[in-house]
């Protein structure tokens, strides 16, 4: 009897020891020194028309991947600490190294100074700080924000023969080519771009993207070359008030309209544009 009794205590024992270890190995998850993130991204913020973008990428820390779907979920392993996530899509036209977005050079036969390109594609970026514990799934949203937005011009021509008009060369001055991610603005100095006018009938339009309007001043230059024996006009216009409130909503578009008189008379001169108007949000039938 007294030896069953021995027995049966030692039993016991070993019986709490093991308990006792089996609750000191569990965990919340398959990851008990590292966290772990699930992002899925929200393209609700985007511009009527505009698709969201096919693949989208994010880098926290020394992770980068690129995902097609809506959500990301890396098999990545995050070390305890605090991190940066910053998302975005890779958009034609714009080039990203580490956490800055910049505009691609313009290209073309009409750009012979130095230019950025004046229709980069639409473009959008997430940044937030992420504080990362071990043990911890952590799904997380990326809120995408439109960087890009589209500036229409509109001019009305109102005096001397629009017909004459052979091609209309643009220079837009005063606007941003680089993009910081992570703090959420445009950084560096002004820069500008160079786009063509069509014509139909009286009226001559112009469509650019841009990252948005930088510096103190916004200049338009038009160069005008007409039909009729080689006769060119140069007009310049100061837009800055016109430009006034561009970067203040991506998402829609941004229309100036004006009137251009140009001279039959006229040689290698100055013409003029008046009456300028601008409206935010719209597309591209709205009226200023």
């Amino acid at each position: 009897m007294k030896a069953r009794q021995y027995i049966n205590m030692m039993g016991m024992a070993a019986a709490v020891l093991l308990s006792s270890c089996v609750k000191d190995t569990l965990y919340d998850t398959p990851h008990p020194d590292h966290g772990k993130i699930t992002v899925t991204a929200d393209w609700s913020a985007r511009g009527e028309g505009i698709d969201i973008p096919a693949t989208w990428t994010i880098a926290m820390g020394d992770y980068t991947g690129t995902e097609t779907t809506a959500t990301h979920a890396p098999d990545y392993l995050f070390a305890p600490g605090s991190y940066t996530l910053v998302a975005w899509n890779p958009a034609e036209g714009i080039t990203v190294s580490g956490t800055t977005a910049t505009v691609a050079p313009a290209s073309g036969s009409q750009t012979t100074g130095t230019f950025i390109d004046n229709a980069p594609g639409w473009f959008f970026t997430h940044a937030e700080q992420v504080s990362i514990e071990k043990d911890t799934d952590y799904p997380l949203t990326a809120a995408m924000q439109q960087r890009v937005r589209e500036l229409q011009l509109e001019l009305e021509v109102t005096q001397g023969r629009p017909e004459l008009i052979q091609s209309v060369t643009a220079t837009l001055s005063g606007i941003a080519g680089i993009f910081d991610m992570e703090k959420g603005q445009t950084i560096g100095e002004p820069t500008s771009t160079v786009f063509s006018f069509t014509r139909d009938g009286s009226k001559l339009t112009a469509d650019a993207r841009l990252l948005g309007t930088m510096g103190d001043v916004q200049a338009l230059v038009l160069d005008i070359v007409f039909t009729d024996g080689g006769r060119t006009q140069r007009t310049e216009v100061d837009l800055t008030e016109a430009l006034a409130d561009f970067n203040s909503d991506m998402t829609t578009a941004y229309r100036v309209t004006g009137t251009l008189e140009t001279p039959v008379g006229m040689e290698e001169g100055k013409g003029e544009i008046t009456g300028w108007e601008t409206v935010e949000g719209g597309d591209a039938s709205a009226e200023m």
